[in-house]
């Protein structure tokens, strides 16, 4: 691996590609240090030490959120847009149709997601900005007409900064190297490891860190091998006539090759489903906790405790609910690939299948025993740092872990997306790669 590093970087075109992705990076964590005027830290700090759903908008933010920066709404406005126009292309047929029209089609997608994001910033940069207000850490927000004026700045400085990170990240997909949204978040995630393990060592707490060490590594090696692992459905191609030339036919096809139906086709978006909707009751019942009217703070209290994120009846809801995103989600990512029309269409068949109808049944068939085992694995790193707090005795408002089970998934996918990218690029120029191959 080290040798293919030096590789890489004795090429001056892809030097330069690695070399502006970090650029870029710096820029991007510069800027999440840029707070919003009138914030108060500590009482910043505080809220981000028992809230779970900030926690959730700080992973996405790329750490910017804990520090109320102006670049708080990070990337997580822009993939909320892209799942609402993913899961609107089968429900309205005119985005249905622009997904198939190749490349014209894509960029006409991308416009509708980015002016679809811009909407969504400023209503959660509002959102925030109200809760800041309401536990007395932003000073001069609110609609009156002596606050309109700092509210609307407020507002549209956060919603810049979310189009400025957008814009950081296509920046990276055309000059450097990698996915650019998904790196900005690995970027915001691994700045705050050091941090966290600071503090362990600060108070001398070996044991628990090297339990913590232990269950990255691996929960790590285990998202590997389920993020690469693939059922290989094999196609056959038939032969087809094109041309005569002479005496002899021009035949073309009749080669083999095959489908490959990932493990977990859902990545982290069943947890983020999962997550934001198994916070949002005890988010909301915080607030009516202390309420003067007696079964109103009452029924509060009572969803508190069955939301809380260290019960474990929290832990059960939160394990089905993954497995149920998961089998729905990758279910709507296959309905859109249309795989079974698209072999038939290219003169393709599964050995022993009809295409069509019967093809169709058969790979979902196949899909949906492969995505149990990806299901059931969602579920677990989900509840990981319920399982961590349990060992460690951390609660899980602090991290049971070092880095959050979504957070692990961004790292190790964004780590095996860049290094098949520049392995790609590594072979193309007859260079040894980062994965070492056996001659059969």
């Amino acid at each position: 691996m080290l040798q293919a590093v030096r590789n890489a970087f004795r090429l001056p075109d892809l030097r330069r590609k690695i070399l502006f992705t970090f650029f870029i990076l710096v820029i991007f964590r510069l800027g999440a240090h840029v707070p919003v005027p009138g914030v108060d830290a500590e009482r910043l700090r505080a809220l981000f030490q028992s809230n779970e759903l900030l926690g959730l908008l700080d992973l996405f933010s790329g750490g910017a959120m804990s520090t109320f920066s102006v670049m708080a709404m990070g990337v997580y406005p822009y993939i909320t847009a892209s799942i609402v126009m993913q899961l609107l292309q089968p429900l309205i047929p005119q985005l249905e149709q622009l997904a198939k029209e190749g490349e014209q089609g894509r960029q006409k997608l991308n416009q509708y997601t980015h002016w679809l994001t811009v909407p969504l910033s400023a209503m959660q940069a509002f959102g925030s900005a109200s809760l800041m207000a309401q536990q007395g850490i932003l000073v001069n927000f609110g609609l009156t007409p002596q606050t309109w004026i700092p509210t609307l700045s407020t507002v549209l400085t956060m919603t810049a900064g979310t189009m400025f990170a957008v814009w950081l990240g296509e920046l990276i997909d055309e000059q450097g190297v990698g996915n650019g949204v998904s790196l900005i978040i690995f970027g915001g995630i691994v700045a705050r490891v050091p941090q966290t393990v600071g503090a362990y060592l600060i108070a001398q707490d070996w044991g628990r860190l090297f339990i913590l060490l232990a269950i990255m590594v691996i929960t790590v090696a285990a998202i590997v091998v389920v993020q690469e692992g693939q059922r290989r459905i094999p196609v056959q191609y038939g032969r087809r006539v094109l041309a005569m030339r002479g005496n002899r036919l021009r035949v073309a096809g009749g080669q083999s090759s095959w489908i490959p139906l990932r493990v977990n086709s859902a990545g982290m978006i069943p947890l983020i489903f999962a997550q934001s909707i198994m916070l949002l009751p005890g988010t909301i019942a915080g607030y009516f906790v202390y309420s003067n009217v007696g079964w109103l703070a009452s029924a509060a209290q009572t969803i508190s405790r069955v939301f809380d994120p260290n019960g474990w009846v929290y832990g059960i809801l939160y394990f089905l609910m993954v497995i149920g995103f998961t089998y729905f989600y990758t279910d709507v990512i296959f309905r859109q690939q249309n795989l079974p029309d698209t072999l038939q269409k290219q003169g393709g068949f599964i050995p022993g299948i009809r295409p069509g109808k019967r093809t169709e049944e058969y790979l979902n068939g196949v899909l949906q025993r492969i995505t149990l085992v990806g299901a059931v694995f969602l579920g677990a790193v989900a509840i990981l740092p319920w399982i961590s707090s349990l060992i460690t005795g951390e609660s899980v408002a602090r991290g049971g872990m070092l880095i959050t089970s979504a957070g692990l998934l961004i790292v190790v996918g964004v780590v095996l997306d860049t290094m098949k990218q520049l392995e790609a690029q590594l072979l193309m120029r007859h260079y040894e790669g980062f994965i070492r191959r056996t001659s059969s």
